[in-house]
């Protein structure tokens, strides 16, 4: 569960790590009044007015702006909120900024200059550990860094059965080139990041930049987090943070009613019982010249209301051009998943369009075959691999 970077910094605040101040505001009026609120309390004459999206590189396209006055505030607001900002992590339409932050400058001067670094702790599956990343080239064009200069990118790994040492977190300070209390400042940033990113059950907390002010303190002036969906039910108070608006709506209408669903860029809908089954059937949609429209999982079950569901979903995607269901029968016997997709295509009507390509595998699959040939529902029907493959071939030619 991804949130907004203002939700990010309050997690990171409730754990001890200094992060750049702000006040989420709905409109112009508000961001005014949080700009005033902000002055009195840090004393800050400029504000930063930043889009609140579940994307990054938002200051790449227009949606972090500096304000040096109030009407720069509402103005700048009045553009943000509201528009389709479109970022390299949003859909090629952008998405719509429904609230901005408004934050105090922090890149005052000072008896030093200020640095940006990277910093991103995160889960490294290959060796089930999690680790810090981080780099000495912070900002917004740390993708660059990571194609063309990778040696400035580095790495620490966390044993899980100790945690986070003292002598790491003195390892990342000292690799950032970083002495005295900026260097104090940054083992204690280390130690209290990492303290959220686990005691908050996140998958991912990516900080770009962090902060050494001209005062050598060291701070989080972004913060993108993401929340892992399987722990929300002992972190309820995250869990009321989250902003479907940000989400595919699609993908949101299906996790209600219980279907694993990710929406993609294809034209072949997928519909199967199990995640592994639904990546090798979006394998073999690949091998067949086409990509797939969605991973679908509906689980064990796989009756006439759940298959109808399941349709009716994957139909609200105006790309689909074709649906290959892939039932293995294991626990659900196929000839009661074929009579469920005959009675959903009835129930459905005219409202399906494409052609239905369905493979069954396993307990009763010739007894499923003959169910949906015999149905005189134009439906194609599979038992081999190759030949849905070759069934979706042709309905597409």
């Amino acid at each position: 569960m991804n949130i907004h970077e203002y939700q990010g910094k309050e997690i990171l605040a409730s754990y001890g790590v200094r992060v750049q101040r702000g006040i989420v505001a709905n409109n112009p009026v508000e961001a005014v009044a949080a700009a005033k609120q902000l002055t009195a309390e840090t004393g800050t004459g400029w504000h930063v007015v930043k889009a609140q999206i579940h994307a990054g590189g938002r200051g790449k396209g227009g949606g972090v702006k500096l304000a040096k006055n109030l009407q720069q505030v509402e103005e700048l607001s009045e553009q943000i909120i509201g528009m389709m900002l479109k970022t390299p992590q949003t859909p090629p339409e952008g998405k719509k900024v429904h609230k901005v932050l408004i934050a105090e400058d922090v890149y005052y001067p000072g008896e030093s200059e200020t640095r940006e670094f990277y910093m991103s702790v995160l889960l490294n599956r290959a060796k089930g550990r999690n680790m810090i990343m981080y780099s000495t080239e912070g900002g917004m064009d740390i993708e660059e860094v990571a194609e063309h200069t990778p040696h400035l990118i580095f790495t620490e790994e966390i044993d899980p059965s100790v945690g986070l040492q003292g002598f790491q977190a003195r390892r990342i300070a000292f690799n950032l080139g970083l002495s005295g209390n900026a260097f104090k400042e940054m083992v204690k940033f280390v130690e209290a990041l990492y303290n959220a990113y686990i005691g908050s059950d996140a998958s991912m907390f990516e900080i770009n930049p962090v902060l050494k002010t001209s005062d050598d303190k060291i701070m989080a002036v972004d913060a993108k987090v993401n929340i892992d969906d399987n722990a929300l039910y002992r972190q309820p108070k995250y869990a009321d943070m989250r902003d479907i608006r940000e989400e595919n709506p699609i993908e949101v209408e299906a996790k209600e009613v219980g279907l694993n669903y990710v929406d993609l860029d294809g034209t072949v809908g997928c519909m199967v019982n199990g995640a592994g089954l639904a990546m090798a059937t979006m394998d073999l949609i690949k091998y067949a010249g086409f990509e797939p429209a969605n991973f679908l999982d509906v689980g064990g079950t796989a009756d006439a209301k759940r298959v109808e569901t399941a349709f009716r979903i994957i139909l609200k995607d105006p790309n689909v051009k074709a649906i290959l269901i892939n039932i293995f029968g294991g626990i659900v016997r196929c000839d009661r998943v074929a009579q469920g997709v005959v009675d959903a295509y009835k129930n459905m009507g005219d409202a399906i369009k494409v052609p239905i390509i369905v493979r069954l595998q396993g307990t009763n699959a010739e007894i499923a075959k003959e169910l949906i040939d015999n149905s005189g529902m134009p439906i194609l029907s599979a038992v081999q691999f190759q030949e849905a493959a070759d069934q979706v071939k042709a309905a597409l030619s």
